[in-house]
């Protein structure tokens, strides 16, 4: 194996310009080389513009020389792409979901296992500076023990609702597309959930577009997804969690995560971005002051856990973006589904380690050191 993990992207859409740019440009343990799409034209358009090939899939897993595989496909299509990458010797990193079914899941932990190949899963943002910043700060003790956290998502997603677009389909709904980015969150700083009960709804099972500029404009979507999910969820360490993601209510989105420790209070900014301001009010206080930032990674800095995860493959060391947790969050998102249709509690089953932090800014010569 070479320095540099020979790439390849699968998936051209709107997402892997940020990705290639980060993994052509800034990320040095990979080695993007070329991607592929369903159509082919959309590679052919990012091949252009990022000086790589454009291959076919096919292609693309018989080629021995790369060895990893960035999927950037529809959630829909996680499963499958995954499968037949492990099948083919590669290492997969993922975008977000790893897959809307735990079942499938399962599946692909025992595959990784099986073929002795990493697979790394997005949300990454757990890796920005914000969340590593809060995690820091709560590792120390700066708010005592953690008693409960809340996390809270607004938005309108009948904004993104489009005749066959992937926020109409399954896996594409409030919770497993939007939520999986506080729960990731969360996950990385409490470790394992074991009790979950909750609703997810889709209150508007189809829907007329009404936006006047839209090419679709009066067209019918049906959609096969959840647009409100809340849920109670009990960790190993016995802390509640509440979560509340409703997607049929407006913008500005006023997203949150707060940890109530008995020391104090942190408040997380948007589990969606990579930075932000994090808030905590100490006891004794009784107004929010901001940490101070100790970490890299502020900005749009996706393609990061394929990075941290290439790094980890050369030191034969665990990745924190592992497969594990990714299941987890699956499985906690599929217990809510069924406790809302059965009105019982879930029992969760998987486990995960919860990934070792970065290496804060005064410990680094540079971001890439970071991750090393």
């Amino acid at each position: 194996m070479s320095c540099r993990l020979k790439t390849a992207v699968f998936g051209a859409g709107q997402i892997s310009e940020i990705y290639l740019k980060n993994l052509k440009y800034r990320f040095t343990p990979v080695d993007v080389v070329a991607c592929c799409s369903k159509s082919g034209l959309s590679a052919q358009m990012r091949a252009k513009q990022f000086g790589i090939s454009a291959m076919t899939e096919q292609e693309i897993l018989n080629d021995k020389s790369i060895e990893l595989v960035v999927n950037l496909t529809p959630a829909t299509e996680h499963y499958s792409v995954i499968k037949r990458a492990l099948s083919a010797g590669k290492h997969v990193y993922t975008e977000k979901i790893l897959t809307p079914n735990y079942t499938e899941a399962k599946e692909l932990c025992g595959l990784a296992k099986n073929t002795g190949k990493r697979v790394g899963c997005a949300p990454d943002t757990f890796l920005g500076s914000a969340i590593q910043t809060a995690k820091q700060a709560i590792d120390r003790g700066e708010i005592g023990r953690i008693m409960s956290c809340s996390a809270n998502l607004n938005r309108d997603v009948t904004c993104s609702y489009t005749p066959g677009r992937f926020t109409t389909q399954k896996g594409g709904g409030v919770g497993f597309d939007v939520g999986i980015y506080y729960i990731t969150a969360i996950l990385s700083v409490l470790g394992n959930a074991k009790k979950v009960c909750g609703f997810s709804l889709n209150t508007t099972p189809e829907y007329i577009v009404d936006d006047k500029s839209s090419k679709y404009y009066g067209e019918r979507c049906v959609i096969d997804n959840e647009n409100i999910m809340t849920a109670n969820v009990l960790f190993e360490n016995d802390v509640p969690v509440t979560l509340h993601f409703c997607g049929r209510t407006i913008y500005p989105e006023t997203p949150s995560i707060i940890f109530y420790g008995t020391k104090g209070i942190i408040v997380l900014p948007d589990p969606n971005c990579f930075g932000g301001k994090v808030m905590i009010m100490r006891q004794g206080e009784s107004t929010y002051s901001e940490l101070p930032n100790s970490f890299y990674f502020s900005d749009d800095s996706r393609g990061l856990g394929a990075a941290e995860m290439a790094y980890s493959i050369f030191s034969d060391r665990p990745h924190r973006t592992d497969i594990a947790m990714a299941a987890h969050a699956v499985e906690i998102l599929c217990a809510i589904v069924r406790s809302s249709e059965t009105g019982i509690t879930q029992e969760l089953t998987s486990t995960f380690e919860i990934p070792k932090p970065l290496k804060p800014m005064s410990e680094c010569k540079s971001e890439q050191d970071s991750i090393m």
